[in-house]
């Protein structure tokens, strides 16, 4: 076990080089071997966040330094992924926040800075791409400073420390005309000023599941932070939802961490550290996983509520069935549920008929992504056009 373990997310503007930056971390902390191939763009796992060079869903990596680990969280950058944003800065005890020296401050690094802040995260503000010509790194750390203050940050916050970067290069330094070396002084900095959360190792074990994926081999498999106590394989435990009612019970089958971006089994998951565990059928995101003598449920963060929704049938057109192979209403609704079970952000309905859905997101590019999704996996459906909802006071 590493002696302390740091979770931090990482903030940035669609093209502000957080994937990149990240790829040369992992490099030059060791996490993969001399002769490994590693493909560039490491944490865009998913086929359109390759295609489009956004992040999607949020996901953990690590890497080890010195005596700690590091976790990093990647963030998705657009509001559209408010609730995949708010679950996963749950986890975190600090942020990177990855400013373009040439671009400044962006939409979407408001956005997600101002839910981080919310936290009480303290950031540490890395003004990237320096190697940029039109770089003009000063006036854009005066506008990341303004932008701390019209986001109402705390005395804490606004004494953030800075350093400059060019992650596709892979250095770093303390100051604009410092050496250029490698990303020590950046892996420096995140253990210096991150303070590792302190968790009571001695309690029964807790985590809030903040992450779901389906594994072909394992079954679900939910990550978070344990919040307090130990996970170890084979002990008993259960899901219990926000109300604290069980909602499921069963065999820690399985426990992995994260080492680089794989995931890597393991006996013990101690406080602190963001697993990945297997052995429950029917616990969600924003359940208490826990030992069976925890009845308090994890509280977890709000999340922003459906900003639009579309209606989907099924295609009754004369050119039904020439593009898709998954056509009938029982398919489409098996779809939408699965979909609205593992991403909070998606809300279902249908009507009496079960022949006629109701998909709510928090935009357009939300629920666009999800109708390619389904046209890439065979789907043909009739989609009606957005309709905005409008939130009772």
């Amino acid at each position: 076990m590493t002696t302390s373990i740091r979770n931090i997310t990482i903030i940035a503007h669609v093209d502000h080089g957080k994937t990149t930056l990240i790829d040369n971390l992992m490099k030059q902390s060791g996490s993969f071997r001399e002769n490994e191939v590693v493909d560039e763009r490491l944490m865009d796992s998913g086929e359109l966040e390759k295609e489009r060079g956004i992040t999607i869903l949020a996901k953990p990596a690590s890497i080890n330094w010195k005596d700690s680990r590091i976790n990093i969280i990647d963030t998705p950058g657009h509001r559209d992924f408010a609730a995949e944003v708010e679950r996963v800065l749950s986890m975190a005890d600090g942020a990177l926040l990855l400013i373009d020296s040439a671009e400044g401050v962006m939409p979407q690094t408001k956005f997600v800075l101002a839910k981080a802040l919310k936290q009480g995260l303290k950031p540490i503000v890395v003004i990237n791409k320096l190697d940029k010509a039109d770089q003009r790194a000063d006036e854009v750390l005066n506008e990341t400073f303004d932008l701390f203050v019209s986001l109402d940050a705390n005395e804490e916050q606004l004494d953030f420390p800075v350093i400059y970067a060019s992650g596709r290069s892979g250095w770093a330094s303390n100051e604009i005309d410092g050496p250029r070396e490698n990303l020590n002084p950046l892996l420096d900095l995140v253990i210096d000023h991150v303070k590792p959360a302190e968790f009571d190792k001695s309690k029964p074990f807790a985590m809030l599941s903040t992450l779901l994926y389906a594994d072909s081999f394992l079954g679900r498999s939910l990550v978070g932070r344990i919040s307090q106590g130990t996970a170890k394989a084979n002990q008993q435990i259960k899901a219990i939802n926000l109300d604290g009612e069980k909602v499921d019970e069963g065999r820690l089958t399985k426990i992995f961490r994260y080492e680089g971006t794989k995931k890597v089994p393991i006996e013990v998951g101690e406080a602190g550290d963001i697993v990945v565990i297997a052995g429950l059928e029917k616990a969600n995101v924003a359940d208490t996983i826990c030992d069976t003598e925890v009845d308090i449920p994890i509280q977890a963060t709000p999340i922003d509520p459906p900003t639009m929704s579309i209606k989907i049938t099924v295609n009754s057109s004369p050119l039904a069935g020439t593009e898709g192979k998954k056509l009938t209403s029982t398919q489409i609704r098996e779809r939408l549920v699965q979909e609205a079970q593992n991403n909070v952000g998606i809300s279902f309905s249908e009507n009496e008929n079960k022949d006629s859905f109701e998909i709510s997101g928090r935009g357009e590019l939300m629920l666009e992504i999800l109708l390619t999704q389904m046209r890439r996996e065979g789907f043909e459906m009739t989609v009606s056009p957005p309709r905005v909802l409008f939130q009772k006071k």
